[in-house]
């Protein structure tokens, strides 16, 4: 090899060499820094496209589990409206079936058409009452409860809507009904008992509902947590392996300003031959 004191070659080697080793040193520092193998698509443009599709499944299965958690409210508060008009109307057979006693005074008689007609009116208080996030799924014309299933929103769920309000489709008792006398109050038990076994399918459908939402709401945060799990294995760094490697640059890096350091100095030996 010429000797020159213009060119050094091994000194660009090593140059060459360290920056290479400083260069791999701060990708693994970036790696430790933020656990991640794939940060930005300079890193690795397919997987970082990759990555970046299935977070925007996460978060559109996000918004959905959103969208069920509202569901599942609204349907609780459905359900309990729809138990206590049920007893509601236990109480009432009582009553009415009491008051078809043909042998009732007319001050006992009173009483129980007063507590009739109370726990009539409570009905509807209760029914007018039931509203979740501005859904009432038991009032007369009620909204269907709807809950999206996808994360792009093209699926859907609906649990339709229960009329449980006075002279609906299901409670046969009208809002002046009472029991005053014995043939009203006969009247009145065959209303009630059409009216417990219409709500009692009511609420069948409305729990029938539920059970179907709180299974989707299971699903979908297995697949939620399905997905942040293969997002991790594609970008994720071992950090492991990530800090033997740290290691090893770094001692590569001392060496090659070492080398750095003897090729640097060569020039100076060509003084030798002119002594």
């Amino acid at each position: 090899m010429a000797f020159s004191v213009n060119t050094n070659a091994g000194a660009f080697a090593a140059l060459q060499n360290l920056n290479q080793t400083s260069s791999e040193l701060t990708t693994t520092q970036n790696r430790i820094n933020t656990g991640l193998r794939v940060s930005s698509s300079k890193d690795d443009a397919a997987t970082f496209a990759i990555a970046q599709t299935l977070r925007g499944e996460v978060a559109g299965l996000s918004a959905v589990s959103a969208s069920l958690d509202r569901a599942q409210s609204t349907l609780d508060v459905a359900i309990a409206a729809g138990e206590a008009v049920s007893d509601l109307l236990i109480e009432l057979k009582e009553k009415a079936v009491a008051a078809k006693d043909s042998g009732l005074d007319t001050a006992s008689r009173s009483s129980l058409n007063d507590d009739f007609e109370q726990l009539r009116d409570q009905i509807t208080s209760i029914v007018q009452n039931a509203e979740f996030n501005g859904t009432n799924a038991v009032e007369n014309n009620g909204d269907a409860i709807v809950a999206i299933t996808s994360d792009d929103g093209s699926n859907t769920i609906t649990v339709a809507a229960q009329n449980l309000s006075l002279s609906g489709s299901n409670v046969a008792l009208s809002a002046s009904q009472d029991i005053s006398t014995q043939a009203l109050a006969s009247a009145a038990v065959t209303d009630i008992e059409n009216s417990i076994a219409n709500v009692n399918t009511s609420l069948s459908s409305l729990g029938s509902g539920a059970a179907r939402i709180e299974l989707q709401k299971e699903f979908v945060n297995q697949l939620s947590d399905t997905i942040e799990v293969g997002i991790g294995n594609l970008v994720d760094a071992d950090l492991a392996s990530e800090s033997a490697n740290l290691q090893a640059l770094q001692v590569r890096q001392q060496l090659g300003l070492q080398a750095l350091s003897i090729a640097n100095q060569a020039p100076s030996t060509v003084l030798g031959l002119f002594r």
